[in-house]
């Protein structure tokens, strides 16, 4: 399955004064829901890790449609989109309990060599995963 989702909780000090989601607290909604997608599918970030791979962001864009407020159970939708070589590719979404899609996004993120600091091809289990799955 090319989706997972995972919920969560709007905590307080993830919010304006006015009770509204901080944009900045966006950012640990996605790698939330990107590390559990991972989880899903077999794959450990911290695996990864420990095995010298890293998988930055290069490339981020959100788009904020509507404000998630405090103590809200939101839905983080987290969508493979592509791979090709070194990179992978995700469409995420935020949804409330109403199911109204508060925040869209676009991922790519790319496999690096802890150690050379460069890109590399991924390990063979997720080359074959990401196969299955395109």
């Amino acid at each position: 399955m090319k989706e997972h989702k995972v919920q969560l909780r709007v905590r307080y000090s993830e919010t304006d004064q006015m009770g509204v989601v901080y944009h900045g607290s966006y950012v640990p909604y996605f790698e939330i829901g990107r590390v559990e997608w991972l989880r899903n599918k077999g794959i450990s970030y911290k695996e990864l890790e420990e095995s010298g791979i890293a998988l930055p962001i290069v490339s981020m864009h959100l788009n904020y449609k509507k404000p998630a407020r405090y103590d809200d159970l939101l839905t983080v939708i987290t969508k493979f989109k592509s791979q090709s070589s070194v990179k992978v590719e995700f469409d995420c979404e935020i949804r409330n309990e109403n199911d109204e899609l508060l925040t869209t996004a676009h991922f790519i993120l790319v496999f690096v060599d802890v150690k050379l600091g460069k890109p590399v091809v991924p390990p063979k289990h997720i080359l074959e995963l990401f196969n299955e799955l395109e």
